[in-house]
This record gives C-alpha cells, structure tokens and sequence, in this order.
C-alpha cells in the first residue's frame, strides 16, 4: 500500500506539471523566437508548479515527478529497481493524463505545450537537453543530501526548473523531463524528434549521478 500511494502521487504530481506549467505555456501563447512576458510567465509556471507539488507530495514519494530525476536516484543507489519502473509508468500516465485534460479544456490539441527541435536538428536539440537536465538534476541531488535544506530543498527546485525553462524554452520549449514531453507530444501528433526528449533528459540525469556521486565522495548509500 506504502508503494501504491507513491506511485498515485507520482502520477498527481506529474498531471498537475503537465495540466498547469505546460497548460499556461499554451493558454498564454508562449514563443520560443520571443522573450517576452509569456515566455517568463511560462517560465516561472513550471517552478511554481514544483514549489507546489514538492511541498505536498514531496513527503510522500520525493516529488520526482520526472524520469530524469528517478533515473538518478535509481544510479545513485536511492531507489530499488521496482519503484523505479513504478515511478516512470505513474509519470508517463500522470503526464498523459494532464494533457488529455488541459485538451479537453482547450477544446483543441493543436497547442499542448509540446517541445520542438532546434532548428530541425535532433543532434544539436540532443546536446540541448542533456546540458539542461544536467543542470536541473544536479541541483536537486545537491539540495536533497542533506537533511537541513529539507525546508528549502522544494523552492531552489523550483527555482533551477525557472532558471533551466528562461534559458532552453527559446531552444526547444525545454523539456528536461520525458513524461512531460511524451503526453503532449502523443495526444497532439507532434511525434517528431519525441525520441531527443526521451533519451536526452534521462543521459542528462545518469551524467548528474554520475557526478554528483564522484563530487560528494560519498558512493551509494548502504
């Protein structure tokens, strides 16, 4: 039952990031060419929705939310393989799940918050990624290792996801996270280049592992 409630909170907390941060991205208009208030307001949405989500359900399943970041934990030997596999269908679902609702309040799948190809380069939107989502999960494994940031550990999140969202939505809409990318993308048909969001976010978060282990000295946890 204890894993059941943090995989449904996986799949709360992944609808609420697609419905809300992906939903204002479309409901304001958001232009990757155009840095004007839409694209901060777009921004600041997908940090606020993890200040929201990590405060709510963080206590409950860590607020992943995020293949990325449970591919991360799961290197760095903080999760065991079942709730890996449990926390990714939970995101995919809940992900899905949210797109299908902000479709159904839109009344149009056209603009779902999908990501697209820099330039119509998959290689360079690849290295894109990967640089983001390095960053991103860095910073959270950083913040979430010692037990005194627990009471900010949510809000420097959110921030990092403003901070990567300012600097990447001009590249690719940023994405950083393959179940945010993968519900939009399905439910509208924009399908192509889905394969950079998928396999960019997750080498971003082994790579983070990777060194954040190898900085903090520290190994897996026994």
């Amino acid at each position: 039952m204890k894993a059941l409630k943090k995989y449904l909170a996986e799949f709360i907390g992944t609808l609420v990031l697609v419905l809300f941060a992906c939903g204002a991205a479309a409901v304001l208009g958001c232009n990757t060419a155009k840095a004007d208030a839409a694209y901060f307001m777009t921004a600041a949405a997908f940090g606020l929705v993890i200040v929201a989500m990590a405060y709510s359900i963080g206590n409950i399943s860590g607020c992943h939310i995020n293949p990325a970041v449970s591919i991360a934990m799961f290197v760095n030997g903080k999760m065991k393989a079942g709730d890996f596999i449990g926390y990714v269908i939970a995101q995919f679902a809940g992900a899905t799940t949210g797109a299908a609702i902000l479709w159904a309040l839109l009344g149009s799948k056209e603009s779902l918050g999908q990501n697209g190809l820099y330039k119509g380069d998959a290689w360079l939107s690849l290295l894109v990624e990967i640089i983001l989502t390095f960053v991103f999960v860095l910073a959270i494994l950083g913040v979430t290792s010692r037990v005194e940031n627990s009471s900010v550990a949510g809000l420097v999140i959110g921030l990092t996801l403003t901070l990567v969202h300012i600097f990447g939505i001009h590249f690719t809409g940023t994405s950083v996270n393959p179940a945010r990318s993968f519900g939009p993308a399905i439910l509208s048909g924009s399908t192509e280049g889905l394969w950079v969001f998928i396999v960019a976010p997750l080498i971003g978060g082994v790579l983070a592992a990777l060194c954040y282990r190898f900085l903090d000295g520290k190994g897996k946890e026994e």
